[in-house]
């Protein structure tokens, strides 16, 4: 059994190559930073859940602005969750086209054309590494936009929760 060569890189497919691992450490970091981050929270939720007292007990100011203190921390909780939530595309795989993601495959399966959709990816990696690349930039910034939103609102949340109880 002789193994088929590998074709050349070109200095395109390098690039894509690279962007494309680039792209794919950068959703595994922004997946590390929203957990830790949702991790911060659970834990400022749960100091704050232990306090024996109501937030009624403050002046109406300071009530004000523990509850959109509160508000805040809900939506921090909300974005970095939403951060760390799996994304994708719906397939539009159809035979004759190079698979680009694992949705692809499967799709390629259920038609029975797996076979065929990996040789066709094969005999121009290029057509695949496009997409691909698309896709996973996509993703990195959806990522980021929600790992942003929650980090303003835990911030919002840092300075008006301890901020309305020393306004007693």
């Amino acid at each position: 059994m002789s193994a088929v060569p590998a074709p050349a890189l070109t200095p395109e497919m390098q690039a894509g190559l690279q962007l494309l691992g680039d792209l794919r450490a950068e959703i595994a970091r922004a997946d590390t930073k929203a957990s830790v981050l949702v991790g911060a929270l659970g834990i400022t939720t749960g100091l704050l859940g232990g306090l024996r007292w109501r937030p009624t007990a403050l002046s109406h100011t300071a009530t004000l602005l523990w509850w959109v203190g509160a508000a805040s921390l809900v939506t921090a909780v909300f974005a970095l969750l939403l951060a760390v939530l799996p994304r994708y595309r719906r397939s539009s795989w159809e035979p004759g086209r190079p698979l680009t993601y694992f949705g692809d495959v499967r799709r390629a399966v259920r038609a029975d054309q797996l076979a065929a959709a990996v040789a066709e990816t094969g005999r121009d990696p290029a057509l695949g590494l496009v997409p691909a690349l698309a896709e996973t930039s996509r993703i990195v910034a959806r990522k980021h936009f929600w790992i942003r939103t929650g980090l303003a609102a835990f911030g919002c949340a840092t300075l008006l929760l301890p901020g309305s109880l020393l306004m007693t």
